[in-house]
């Protein structure tokens, strides 16, 4: 190898590598709260074939969803046709307060951040996907939208999961 090739060569590594943490830093975000199919303090992703039933949630761009209460038995596997009726780009994030409150932080330093869990989706006007989640615990799972000001202006709901 020459020495020309052997600079070309780290060049591009260097840059290679600049370009992956600045993609890092920018908000590739996927994972990183668990496995697939680890529990969690919502629940848990769910399988399609143990769906009971399917809630479809519209997001608008008044910040609100609908509905925005949706009733849960412990146990039971729910898929979430979501569909983003706005102009403006949203998304459902399933967590604890908690949760939603740190990603909050996140969003608002890396906006354009893309999610890969089974617990959000992030959608563009007019489209649509599909969250399946297992309601494993009794309690509540809050939802919301954590787009810059969207949560702020309310967009925010509330999964209620009743004790079997």
């Amino acid at each position: 190898m020459s020495l020309n090739t052997r600079a070309f060569t780290r060049a591009a590594l260097v840059a290679g590598l600049a370009m992956s943490g600045a993609a890092f830093a920018a908000g590739s975000h996927s994972g990183g709260h668990g496995h697939a199919d680890e529990e969690t303090a919502i629940g848990k992703p769910g399988v399609a074939s143990k769906v009971t039933r399917t809630i479809t949630i519209e997001m608008r761009d008044t910040m609100s969803y609908s509905p925005s209460e949706i009733q849960a038995k412990q146990g039971e596997t729910i898929r979430f046709v979501v569909k983003n009726v706005g102009k403006v780009k949203h998304e459902l994030s399933l967590g604890t307060e908690k949760e939603l409150l740190e990603h909050l932080e996140q969003m608002k330093k890396f906006p354009d951040m893309e999610h890969d869990e089974p617990n959000k989706v992030t959608l563009a006007p007019g489209k649509s996907g599909t969250i399946i989640w297992q309601f494993s615990k009794a309690g509540n799972v809050n939802f919301a939208c954590l787009m810059p000001s969207h949560y702020e202006a309310g967009m925010k709901g509330m999964v209620k999961v009743a004790k079997n």
